[in-house]
């Protein structure tokens, strides 16, 4: 399939209508269609072999999240929504990558809006290892592109540095290729007392 159609069916596959200024008119969307196996790389900011970007946040369990606190970490920053269906697919495998792998994190980033009452009921019914914030969809988090479809997930490197980005599911197995194309280990030995 060709890049650009990848593209396309990756944006229609989980993206919530928003109301379009009136100036600009929305362009014909193709039907979306299965979701192909693997994640297609999203274009990258002009900036990001350099892009360091920042994250402060405050999560769902009422604690604070600092993405500069995680420097010498890979860290997996998932942007997501509860009615988004591919997200949901992707979240037990990343939950899985942040208990087994310790030297990768995950922070999920919900990307709608919903009150934290419900957020928490969702939680308890889809339960995750990570971190989960809500994020301000009139304001989201200046140093990562507004997500022109969900999921969205960047892999931060050690340095802090923008490794690499995803428009669409991820599995664990592509984040540790990443990882492993950025120059970070093939494959991690599991946290002590958990199989690899």
């Amino acid at each position: 399939m060709p890049i650009l159609a990848t593209a396309v069916v990756l944006l229609g596959a989980c993206q919530k209508p928003a109301p379009q200024p009136e100036a600009a008119q929305p362009a014909q969307q193709a039907p979306a269609a299965a979701t192909p196996e693997a994640p297609a790389p999203a274009e990258k900011p002009a900036s990001a072999d350099t892009a360091t970007p920042t994250l402060k946040i405050a999560t769902t369990d009422g604690r604070q999240y600092d993405l500069a606190e995680h420097r010498g970490k890979w860290v997996v920053v998932n942007f997501w929504a509860t009615w988004c269906k591919p997200c949901l697919k992707e979240m037990p495998d990343l939950s899985a990558l942040d208990t087994m792998r310790e030297h990768v994190e995950v922070i999920g980033l919900a990307y709608e809006e919903i009150e934290p009452a419900d957020m928490q009921a969702f939680l308890k019914k889809h339960p995750v290892a990570y971190p989960i914030a809500i994020v301000d969809t009139y304001s989201p988090p200046a140093d990562f592109d507004t997500p022109r479809g969900l999921p969205m997930t960047y892999l931060i490197g050690p340095d802090g540095k923008i490794a690499d980005k995803f428009l669409g599911p991820v599995t664990a197995h592509d984040i540790e290729s990443a990882i492993a194309k950025a120059g970070g280990p093939a494959a991690a030995p599991a946290k002590p007392g958990e199989k690899s």
